[in-house]
């Protein structure tokens, strides 16, 4: 049985291929080559995907991802089709719906929303629900880093707390817009704000995520 993480994993393995290893993506200074080699590393190297976390250990993860930034193109992309190894954690189920859900999704749009002439995907509701209860879960850890009280509203009023302050910023949109804003993609969402003008251009430029 598909699983939404299984579902954009190979959503995503298809637009890196389309896309080529050089195209654009929206993560500061990563081409498709990149991106596709971050995936495998996270999923393959955990010894070095701790760096993600550990910033003493981050030259280390630079130094994986570049090697496996060299590998053929093709190669990377199979290895992302494929999934992880049997051994790894991500291989179980829940795991991989757990940890990547919101991880492939936001990477998918990544290399979407980079391109031309873009248009919005029109998520289902289960899928839409799924990625709203990761957002709303994880909302305070996200909104840490907000300059200004933040607040993310869905269209039908459900809201989540990312950050207590003042002055207040609302953002209004989809889970998916919701999700790419959170995680610090503010510029590629499509979402209303509503606030203080001057609140509002700081949490723009914030770095907010993970």
């Amino acid at each position: 049985m598909s699983t939404h993480a299984q579902r954009e994993r190979l959503l995503l393995a298809d637009l890196l291929e389309t896309a080529g290893p050089n195209a654009p993506t929206l993560c500061d200074g990563w081409r498709t080559r990149d991106l596709a080699a971050h995936v495998v590393v996270r999923e393959r190297r955990s010894d070095a995907a701790v760096g993600l976390l550990l910033k003493p250990l981050a030259a280390r993860l630079e130094r994986v991802q570049a090697e496996f930034a060299a590998k053929p193109y093709e190669e990377l992309l199979q290895l992302i089709r494929t999934g992880p190894p049997r051994l790894s954690p991500y291989a179980l189920k829940q795991v991989d719906e757990a940890a990547n859900t919101v991880e492939f999704y936001i990477h998918t749009e990544d290399v979407r929303r980079a391109q031309p002439e873009w248009t919005p995907r029109v998520l289902d509701p289960v899928f839409s629900d799924a990625l709203w209860s990761r957002v709303e879960r994880m909302a305070r850890m996200l909104g840490r880093r907000s300059p200004v009280g933040l607040v993310l509203r869905r269209p039908d009023g459900r809201t989540a707390v990312a950050h207590r302050g003042t002055p207040v910023v609302t953002v209004t949109g989809e889970p998916g817009e919701l999700t790419l804003f959170a995680f610090g993609r503010q510029d590629a969402a499509r979402v209303e704000l509503e606030g203080d003008k001057d609140a509002q251009a700081k949490l723009l430029e914030a770095k907010l995520g993970i």
